[in-house]
């Protein structure tokens, strides 16, 4: 299977829809020690300045960033999880906006721009597209942060006959949905950035999740 064809990514976009509020849940499982979890990791990212967030979900990692950053800018496709965020942030640093990154413009620049579980979802034939965007919403000297899924977890998906980044998920709904899965393999990432023109440093945080920073050679 070659590419990923825009059906996919409407799929991968009604997944999440449909999954809002069961997100948290199924994802992060206890709650309170996700947060505490992220809040740590935040704290060592050190992510301050103007930052955007893309795929901001139901805004547990924003809500960390707004207690350290000068203004969050977050944004998500889904306005079903756009809606939870708002509900959970009253911090006056934070505007949301539901938008597709992909489409999205913008005249700002950000010091930091972040964004958790999203890399894996990019399709690998728009991932230099994406980082040439990353490029263009950065001030001089400005990061790129991320958190992700090691390949270690890789086993746990099933992918589709003849893809190796397209997998199909189940609701509790029973709803099927096609979504890209591209898990990171930290020391293929650094390379493949490498030669795209930036300087990224990835690290483990226990064995599900890697984090990384990224900086314009």
């Amino acid at each position: 299977m070659d590419g990923v064809s825009d059906a996919v990514l409407a799929s991968q976009a009604e997944y999440y829809r449909r999954r809002a509020s069961e997100y948290d849940a199924t994802a992060y499982g206890d709650l309170p020690t996700a947060q505490t979890r992220i809040a740590r990791l935040v704290a060592e990212m050190r992510p301050g300045g103007k930052v955007l967030e893309i795929a901001c979900g139901t805004g547990l990692w924003t809500a960390a960033l707004a207690g350290v950053a000068e203004t969050v800018t977050a944004l998500d496709v889904a306005p079903e999880t756009v809606a939870i965020a708002r509900d959970r942030i009253a911090a006056d640093n934070v505007r949301f906006e539901v938008a597709d990154v992909f489409s999205w413009s913008t005249e700002a620049r950000f010091d930091v721009v972040f964004f958790s579980a999203w890399l894996s979802h990019v399709p690998t034939d728009r991932f230099e597209q994406f980082w040439h965007l990353l490029r263009g919403l950065l001030v001089e000297g400005g990061r790129v942060l991320f958190v992700d899924e090691p390949v270690d977890v890789r086993a746990k998906e099933t992918y589709l006959p003849g893809s190796d980044e397209i997998v199909e998920r189940r609701l509790e709904d029973g709803t099927t949905h096609r979504i890209v899965k591209n898990f990171v393999d930290p020391q293929e990432l650094e390379q493949r950035l490498r030669t795209l023109g930036w300087l990224c440093r990835i690290r483990r945080d226990g064995d599900d999740w890697i984090w990384g920073e990224a900086r314009r050679a």
